[in-house]
């Protein structure tokens, strides 16, 4: 006889709309502690804290942290976590709509899958972020560090002023409802200084958005259509770059360098 189908309770369709996998392993929670590495002095904002698995050690090696739940069920869960922590405020609010600290701050959380590309844009846009570690689909955090001998946009565009890495891997067996992926922590830094002054980030972001304007399929094709054929030569050999490269397989510092021969005055 076929197993039985049980129907989906509400607490399930919950989860499901909310993209909810509970991190359950110490293994895990221990991997993120230790990637996040907290200021004990310092303030510390938890991305869909759940049910508090990361917000208790993360209390204990921070100096203040804020701790975001939307889902009402969690939240209550997570509220006697924090009753018992004086460094903790419960924010039961949507993470997106809060405003950035004014002062320096850092980012930790298990997100929720589905809005991974919202948080990292919300992190990348607040001036005092100095660091975010995120528990991400192994696939996105393998994509953005560069984890694949491939680079994308978004680490490219941003890489003068964050650096990207993949600091560790989680198996899907990790979470409970098991996801049907593993799961990786991606770590982004601000630099404490930026690779290029602020006067030259808007050119260097024009000469990105170019280069992955897909033209031809390689970086030299798309740059042609703007920089003069003998002096992009010049720079890509200088550079040490194929003209046939995929612009995907470029390094950022040689988008670096290039953009500095291309635009040395």
């Amino acid at each position: 006889m076929a197993p039985r189908r049980t129907r989906p309770t509400e607490r399930d369709r919950s989860r499901r709309v909310l993209s909810q996998n509970f991190l359950t392993d110490p293994a895990a929670t221990a991997l993120m502690v230790r990637s996040a590495r907290p200021d004990p002095h310092g303030l510390l904002l938890e991305v869909g804290a759940g049910r508090g698995q990361l917000t208790r050690p993360l209390a204990a090696r921070c100096g203040r942290l804020l701790a975001y739940e939307v889902d009402p069920a969690a939240a209550a869960e997570l509220a006697a976590v924090c009753a018992g922590l004086p460094n903790v405020r419960l924010r039961q609010a949507d993470f997106l709509t809060a405003e950035p600290p004014p002062e320096p701050f850092a980012v930790v959380g298990n997100i929720p899958w589905s809005l991974t590309s919202a948080v990292v844009r919300w992190c990348l846009a607040a001036p005092r972020l100095r660091a975010a570690t995120l528990l991400t689909q192994l696939e996105y955090a393998r994509r953005r560090s560069g984890d694949y001998g491939r680079w994308s946009r978004l680490t490219v565009l941003t890489w003068p002023e964050f650096s990207w890495r993949l600091a560790g891997r989680v198996p899907r067996t990790a979470f409970r409802p098991v996801p049907r992926v593993d799961a990786g922590v991606l770590r982004i830094d601000r630099r404490p200084e930026p690779l290029l002054s602020p006067a030259a980030l808007p050119a260097y972001r024009r000469m990105v958005e170019l280069g992955f304007g897909g033209v031809g399929g390689s970086l030299a094709a798309s740059l042609r259509r703007h920089h003069p054929p003998a002096r992009l030569a010049a720079a890509l050999r200088a550079t040490r770059i194929d003209p046939a490269t995929p612009v995907g397989h470029v390094w950022p510092e040689q988008w670096l360098v290039l953009f500095r021969l291309l635009h040395a005055r």
